[in-house]
């Protein structure tokens, strides 16, 4: 077993936009266990925001509260590849500001 930092990289995507923010994030070195590639886990959930004056939220209006079904996604991150990986999901993301968290791990 290697010694390198890993990270956990979990991001917040409408459903119509998860295969496209997994592709992304794969092809940029996230998401690789062992011998195993592609590997993530995601589960449904409700986003809320509200967007200011200046917002063009992706779904809904800003000055209105919105609750939005979103997929809560996770994957693992190698240390080298994490600068990578972030500006992938980033790109590929619909949303004007992106939700993610990155955890190292142990």
């Amino acid at each position: 077993m290697k010694n390198e930092q890993r990270y956990k990289l979990i991001w917040f995507v409408p459903e119509e936009a998860l295969d496209a923010s997994r592709e992304a994030v794969f092809a940029a070195g996230a998401g690789r266990i062992g011998d195993y590639e592609r590997c993530s886990w995601y589960t449904p959930g409700t986003g809320t925001f509200l967007g200011g004056e200046e917002t063009d939220p992706t779904l809904g209006e800003r000055g209105r509260e919105e609750h939005v079904p979103e997929l809560r996604v996770e994957t693992v991150v190698p240390g080298d590849r994490l600068e990578a990986v972030v500006a992938a999901l980033l790109e590929a993301h619909p949303y004007e500001e992106v939700a993610y968290d990155l955890y190292p791990l142990a």
